[in-house]
């Protein structure tokens, strides 16, 4: 990953990146990443953790109409640093822990001093580990794979 400065419009993007990685972050990577951060963050908490329901939605072959699927367990955290930076977190289930970290981490990313810091030691590491998810989820697909073939004979 290259943090480079993005302007007002392309940032959007690249934040809505970092969330999702956060919020797909382990509470240990979180943690360990939180080692790195040199002096440790100073933050309060603005709003949360709080712990939910949000409902999850779906579609018909991607495009149909929607409809409800059911519900979904989530966590909520927005914290401010001490210079002011705001950052918000959100996960499914219910560790607060891991949420609010993902707040402070959303934060600190905001800040151009700590992105590269923040990308080397957590995002990175978050996004090769669900690159290597994907890969094996895919390899143990292939190998259950089952070629159908129809036989056609020789007779018009």
């Amino acid at each position: 990953m290259n943090p480079t400065p993005l302007s007002e419009h392309s940032a959007l993007p690249e934040r809505k990146r970092i969330i999702d990685l956060l919020a797909r972050a382990s509470k240990a990577e979180l943690e360990t990443a939180l080692e790195h951060i040199q002096p440790s963050p100073e933050y309060s908490t603005l709003r949360g953790p709080e712990t939910g329901l949000v409902m999850v939605r779906g579609r018909i072959g991607g495009g149909g109409s929607p409809f409800n699927l059911g519900e979904a367990t989530m966590s909520r955290a927005s914290v401010r640093l001490k210079d002011g930076t705001v950052g918000h977190g959100y996960r499914l289930g219910t560790d607060r822990r891991a949420v609010t970290l993902s707040a402070v981490f959303d934060a600190l990313s905001q800040d151009e001093s700590h992105r590269k810091v923040v990308g080397q030691t957590l995002l990175q590491v978050v996004s090769d580990r669900l690159t290597q998810e994907q890969k094996t989820r895919r390899e143990e697909t292939a190998a259950t794979k089952v070629d159908f073939f129809t036989m056609v004979r020789g007779e018009d």
